[in-house]
């Protein structure tokens, strides 16, 4: 029995998010923890890492077929970062996942914090009201969010909408003796009082640091659900006097008011499972009186900056807008960047990882491209070995498959996405002479199918040279270069069309220094090699000065393709080729 506790109490204090790793790794008082209860429901197919349980769980849905996931929004005070970025993306991914590869219908909610400290100190600082300011980087944020092709919510729900809702959930806690309020017409939770049901996502009883210690809290570990106004400040009123919302009280509202005391899935950055989810849980189980509210927790981890084991954030001063961000890269080249890692870890930002981002998308884009050009007969290759590929494109499939159910594995997804590529690749080798051999199209044409579906329900938009042109005039730009390419593989190909060269110039029987046919073939071969050897030239010039812009010309046999090479790199292929 006791060697069972232990197992079990070692594998609630398994590895996991960075952060929730840490807090487990500062206690051993796990025996204490309330453990947690599968939920009823049908099995959805995918096992999750859940922060309540500090390990894998099957994910099990309370009603087959559909999620219910509330996420924490931002609050709006300024512009939206690449920190902020990561976690929505991340999530955006797992959400896409659910929804494409295992049927799930997802009903997601997401508060939106717009009032708050840091929204009033801006907005004195701007000299506008709150209201104003908070609306202005709510469609900020929701732009950043579709430049990011994370897909909206199926609501927003503001906190400022919502302050009547608000204020009757603080009096039912306050009725069932776990908050009081104060005579300087605050309102805290009292923690001492819920005893050792606190403590759920954290393993140890800790003190409340980031909110501030006022003489009228009974205790250092209270925190906040209803907030006495300053003088001049925005504020509502409240059986406690006029004031506003605490932070933690905002996202137990919105979140009980649509989906009760059922829910599915809550999520956010791995830094608000403590203090910020902790107080939630709290106070949804003393509203609701249940046993367990949130059934499953999922946490991402941290972005940081190269170099330091900080996380990127404002108050560090360490961070990229997701404007700025977009203006060097692309939002498809900040998937990839995601996908490559689990979304519970930590991950480095930085100008090489980004690089390693852009090189994967770029070969994918140049398979994709060489794919097409065989099955249209402008790449000639020998015979393929379908067998191997189909069995690979199957193999594949139950990977990625397989993957995703594990705690949306995206990196072993990708990866198998990569080795198909590969092996797709080996069976592409152009050569020079048509043996007449019949081309494998449908089997090619399935793997580019499931590629391309792969990446597009996973919000990467994979089509006609996505990869390298962006903004609204991407389309009449491809077709301009389209045209380009065209009319400079008419040139090159009349500049190639010489008559054969005789196989040897052997003179024919006759008077001496008579020139036989060959011959004269072999010297009128060689004139307009010389006339048309300019038209080559500037082919060849052409391809050179456009690889200078990142267009980067392939000529084929028949015909001529092109594709975007990311910045200077363009100009190093084309060197190692001239």
């Amino acid at each position: 029995m006791l060697r069972g506790a232990a197992a079990a109490a070692a594998r609630r204090c398994g590895p996991g998010p960075s952060g929730v790793k840490a807090a487990a790794g500062r206690c051993c008082s796990a025996a204490r923890r309330r453990e947690w209860v599968p939920p009823a429901g049908r099995d959805s197919g995918i096992v999750a890492y859940n922060s309540r349980s500090r390990s894998k769980e099957p994910l099990v849905l309370a009603t087959e077929g559909v999620a219910t996931w509330y996420s924490c929004g931002p609050t709006v005070y300024d512009r939206a970062h690449l920190g902020h970025a990561c976690s929505y993306v991340r999530f955006d991914i797992i959400r896409r996942i659910m929804t494409r590869f295992f049927g799930i219908e997802v009903v997601m909610v997401m508060g939106i914090t717009d009032i708050d400290d840091k929204i009033i100190k801006r907005a004195n600082e701007m000299n506008i009201s709150p209201v104003a300011l908070a609306r202005i980087y709510e469609e900020d944020f929701k732009q950043d969010m579709a430049a990011l092709k994370v897909l909206p919510p199926t609501v927003y729900m503001r906190v400022t909408d919502n302050i009547p809702q608000i204020i009757s959930f603080i009096k039912t806690i306050i009725a069932s003796g776990q908050a009081y309020a104060t005579s300087q017409g605050n309102v805290y939770f009292d923690v001492k009082s819920w005893g050792k049901r606190y403590g759920v996502l954290t393993t140890i009883y800790p003190d409340t640091q980031d909110e501030e210690v006022d003489t009228d809290k009974r205790h250092s570990k209270d925190f906040a659900l209803w907030k006495a106004a300053r003088p001049q400040e925005l504020s509502w009123t409240s059986p406690w006097g006029k004031g506003r919302p605490g932070w933690h009280i905002e996202c137990s509202t919105i979140s009980s008011a649509v989906f009760g005391k059922q829910l599915d899935i809550h999520t956010g950055g791995i830094d608000l499972a403590f203090p910020h989810h902790e107080n939630e849980i709290a106070q949804c189980e003393v509203y609701h009186q249940c046993e367990q509210w949130g059934n499953y927790f999922l946490h991402s981890g941290h972005l940081h900056v190269k170099g330091s084991q900080e996380k990127m954030s404002k108050s560090l001063k360490n961070y990229v807008t997701i404007k700025d961000f977009l203006k060097k890269f692309s939002s498809d080249q900040f998937r990839m960047f995601c996908l490559r890692s689990r979304y519970s870890s930590a991950i480095e930002f930085s100008d090489e990882s980004m690089d390693d981002a852009k090189h994967l998308l770029q070969a994918i884009s140049s398979f994709v491209r060489d794919a097409n050009a065989y099955m249209k007969g402008q790449l000639v290759c020998d015979p393929v070995r379908e067998d191997i590929l189909w069995e690979r494109l199957a193999n594949t499939k139950v990977t990625v498959k397989a993957a995703f159910a594990d705690d949306f594995d995206t990196s072993r997804a990708v990866a198998a996405i990569m080795d198909l590529i590969h092996h797709g690749n080996r069976q592409l080798k152009a050569v020079t002479k048509d043996a007449g051999s019949p081309r494998s199209s449908v089997v090619y044409g399935s793997i580019i199918s499931y590629i391309e579906g792969f990446f597009n329900a996973l919000g990467m938009t994979f089509g006609e040279r996505q990869v390298a042109l962006g903004g609204g005039d991407s389309a009449v730009l491809s077709n301009v270069i389209d045209e380009l390419v065209r009319f400079r593989t008419k040139v090159r190909h009349y500049a190639l069309a010489l008559p054969e060269a005789a196989a040897e110039a052997v003179p024919t029987e006759g008077a001496a220094g008579a020139k036989g046919p060959k011959q004269e073939q072999k010297e009128k071969r060689q004139q307009l090699m010389q006339e048309r050897k300019p038209l080559l030239e500037a082919c060849d010039s052409l391809r050179g000065d456009l690889a200078a812009f990142g267009i980067h010309i392939k000529d084929r046999a028949a015909v001529s393709t092109w594709e975007i090479v990311e910045g200077g790199q363009a100009e190093q292929q084309a060197e190692k080729r001239s």
